[in-house]
């Protein structure tokens, strides 16, 4: 399953001081990839990914967020300074999930 979304780059509110920096997939994308993992039992409910934003490539993981019932994807510093983002920008994302 391949998502290809744009997205705003936002901080962790519980983890500010480390700029855990994530964007959240779309609604109706983490619900269906909720509906073809059903029954995976992952830590944290992780789903493995390749992530691809702007020239980055990178394997990951998403997460669900209860909060928003999204899945959210983290974006590593170094992805963030190659790619010259900071949160609050948007960004161009390619999440192709491994797990399913």
């Amino acid at each position: 399953m391949v998502i290809d979304f744009a997205a705003e780059l936002w901080v962790w509110d519980a983890r500010r001081v480390d700029t855990w920096t994530f964007v959240s997939l779309p609604a109706d994308a983490s619900d269906e990839i909720r509906e073809r993992s059903a029954g995976r039992r992952n830590g944290f409910g992780s789903l493995r990914v390749r992530a691809t934003l702007g020239g980055s490539t990178w394997a990951t993981s998403i997460f669900p967020d209860a909060a928003s019932g999204c899945y959210v994807l983290p974006v590593k510093r170094a992805v963030r300074q190659a790619e010259a983002l900071a949160p609050g920008g948007t960004a161009e994302v390619r999440v192709e999930v491994v797990d399913l």
